[in-house]
């Protein structure tokens, strides 16, 4: 790892339950790009824990990393490869420490997955726009409320934000290796690589849209599902309908046609529906009161959601509650 003629030095940190995927799309690439050359290659990888125990992944494979963490500077990008699903425990001091490390020594930090997690948690994201998958904003704005709402992206699957990377996961970590690889290395050792993967040359097919949250169609049209996603993301405090027409590029009465012909309703009512059942989880998993609850979910006070809530179902929110009780986790 010595070599002067080295292109970049990635280390990787695999979380527990992480997705082997995820490490995959890097690891079959940068492997790839060693095997294209008769010497060693132009990357130099491996492995890191603050321990040798191997790390087990989602799918039960297990992983040894090949060393301890050690001086994070002599990477270039830490990428940490986190899970599918939020983390039920916080990272260890340890690597939050190293992390930070790495951040003041001006290296790229890339978070994919759940990975998000580990780096807020660090304090290296502050300032940063980031990445988090749709599924998983409200579990992080609760557990990370200092960061700011508009840094926070759910409609596309990865953002770049000067030296920090992340990434939702599936299909787009391969377009997030590959852009970082064509930083330092030639393009066509790029594409001959992509090829071997049976990739197109320009990555992953992973588009720039996150998957739509349920009831919206998968077919239905980008605008549609950005617009979806942000309503989503923004339930609380959902933009205006010219806000959000402009911030996909459209007018207003675009908009509107679009959710009545894809979805047959319009994006006030959609919006709704969306601060209706955010409500519904919160009575259900949160000792909030409903006025709380009101504030949070964007409805003027309790009575204008009791209204809307009783219109869907049938009884007032905190009758639900009771009723509910049985199952909260």
């Amino acid at each position: 790892m010595n070599r002067d003629d080295i292109s970049v030095r990635m280390g990787f940190v695999l979380l527990p339950q992480f997705t082997m995927g995820a490490f995959a799309a890097f690891a079959d690439l940068l492997g790839l790009l060693d095997a294209q050359t008769d010497t060693v290659g132009p990357c130099a990888w491996e492995v890191v824990a603050d321990t040798l125990i191997p790390v087990r992944s989602a799918s039960g494979i297990q992983v040894v990393p090949t060393d301890l963490l050690g001086d994070p500077l002599r990477f270039d990008y830490v990428v940490l490869v986190g899970g599918p699903l939020a983390p039920a425990a916080e990272a260890g001091p340890a690597l939050a420490a190293w992390l930070r490390q790495a951040a003041r020594g001006g290296r790229h930090l890339v978070g994919l997955c759940n990975a998000v997690y580990p780096l807020a948690r660090a304090g290296v994201l502050a300032g940063h726009r980031l990445c988090v998958g749709g599924d998983q904003y409200r579990d992080f704005t609760d557990r990370f409320p200092a960061i700011a709402p508009e840094r926070i992206v759910t409609e596309r699957p990865a953002v770049f934000d000067r030296r920090r990377i992340t990434c939702a996961g599936g299909a787009a970590v391969t377009d997030v290796a590959v852009r970082i690889l064509r930083r330092h290395l030639p393009e066509a050792d790029v594409r001959r690589a992509l090829r071997c993967l049976q990739f197109e040359a320009d990555g992953a097919p992973s588009g720039q849209i996150q998957p739509p949250p349920p009831g919206i169609p998968a077919d239905s049209p980008p605008a549609v599902r950005r617009a979806a996603l942000v309503i989503e993301q923004y339930a609380g405090q959902i933009p205006g309908l010219d806000d959000l027409a402009g911030r996909l590029g459209l007018s207003a009465r675009q908009l509107q046609r679009l959710f009545r012909q894809h979805l047959d309703t319009t994006p006030q009512a959609y919006a709704r529906g969306v601060r209706l059942r955010q409500a519904a989880w919160m009575l259900r998993h949160t000792d909030k009161t409903i006025a709380a609850i009101a504030s949070d979910c964007g409805f003027a006070d309790a009575a204008h959601m009791g209204r809307a809530f009783r219109a869907i179902h049938g009884m007032a929110p905190g009758a639900w509650r009771r009723a509910n009780e049985k199952n909260t986790v």
